[in-house]
């Protein structure tokens, strides 16, 4: 219904008003009890075989929103609604910022992708977290946190600035994710810099404080092996609780958009089926790397079952979805999670987590169901 009907009416839109319209639209369901209850009926999927408790989190399902879809927190009551088993806001920021001029946006329909460089646009965190710590939600929240999008925030102020975010949001979400790659900024990958990120690390405590929720930090898809090693031996010093992987990546290989098309466009991250294999590449090494130690969230090309069972495979405990969401439509969720169900049965599987390979052993180390 949504690929005959509503997508052809929203890509008569450009990709910036199309967005704005539905986050426009789902913050207003999110206040209507009526609304999201019939939403819940038409859209949510539950299974027990899918439910998983990480990090001390119970998931009723492994599907989750990435973080850039509701940057402010305003729609994740609808997301719950939708049947997602967690959402991650933000990026949010210690300052609110516009972001990029528009157009910031572009749909690569080809390659059911899509470029973007807004800017870190948000309502900062302040305001933010004062909405958010208003939510009542059933399903795990995670917020996503960055540098400000001002490239005279440097040094020890820019440190300054992430202790900021970090600190308004720690007692209101259940998990953190530090996103330390921003393709779609000025600036580039702001802390995706060894020394750097263990600066960062360091002063967020997180090694030090027991006290707070689970930390991940999110990788940026373009990383080499070398770099990511050295990354990740920083995390793993600061006992961080976990990884994302990926973000966006600035790199434009072997797509179907022609190139003049993709000079139009210009700079911004690139999302969706373009980097599905680069992401799950990234997940099979971060997992190699810590051990199947610490549990991944797979970003990056996910619109389908099958999409799904290749990360979890790769050794993702979670998985998260946004591009997917422009060109498949809101029932993708309940879609991917019928299909995990379907082939756990097929499999003769009991719980998701067997989905993973023998060798490969779940992040907690047995089975939590």
């Amino acid at each position: 219904m949504y690929k005959i009907l509503a997508r052809p009416l929203l890509f008569r839109l450009n990709s910036d008003a199309a967005h704005d319209l539905a986050i426009s639209t789902a913050g207003s369901v999110s206040k209507k009890d009526w609304a999201l209850s019939i939403a819940r009926s038409v859209y949510t999927y539950k299974d027990p075989s899918l439910k998983q408790k990480i990090f001390g989190l119970e998931f009723e399902n492994p599907i989750g929103l990435a973080a850039g879809f509701d940057k402010n927190g305003s729609a994740a009551p609808l997301m719950e609604a939708l049947g997602f088993g967690f959402v991650e806001i933000g990026s949010v920021t210690a300052d609110p910022s516009t972001g990029n001029p528009k157009p910031r946006s572009f749909r690569l329909p080809k390659d059911e992708s899509l470029i973007n460089r807004l800017g870190l646009n948000n309502d900062g965190a302040r305001t933010i977290s004062r909405r958010v710590g208003k939510l009542n939600l059933n399903i795990p929240l995670g917020i996503n946190i960055a540098k400000t999008h001002n490239p005279a925030i440097m040094g020890d102020a820019a440190l300054e600035d992430y202790k900021i975010s970090f600190d308004l949001v720690k007692d209101i979400a259940d998990y953190i994710t530090i996103n330390i790659s921003c393709p779609n900024t000025e600036e580039g990958k702001t802390f995706e810099d060894p020394e750097t990120l263990n600066s960062l690390l360091k002063k967020l405590s997180i090694r030090d404080d027991s006290s707070l929720p689970p930390v991940l930090v999110k990788f940026s898809v373009d990383l080499g092996e070398t770099m990511l090693k050295e990354l990740i031996e920083v995390c793993e010093s600061h006992s961080v609780g976990g990884y994302v992987a990926t973000n966006t990546s600035s790199e434009r290989d072997n797509l179907k958009t022609s190139e003049s098309r993709l000079s139009r466009i210009g700079r911004g991250g690139l999302s969706g089926q373009a980097i599905r294999n680069k992401s799950t590449a990234m997940i099979e090494k971060i997992s190699d790397y810590t051990n199947r130690e610490k549990p991944i969230i797979g970003v990056g090309g996910v619109n389908s079952a099958e999409h799904a069972i290749e990360k979890l495979k790769a050794g993702a405990d979670l998985l998260q979805i946004y591009t997917g969401l422009v060109y498949e439509g809101p029932g993708l969720v309940k879609r991917i999670n019928k299909g995990l169900s379907g082939y756990l049965k097929k499999e003769g599987l009991d719980n998701i987590y067997q989905i993973r390979s023998s060798s490969k052993k779940s992040a907690t180390g047995q089975l939590e169901t």
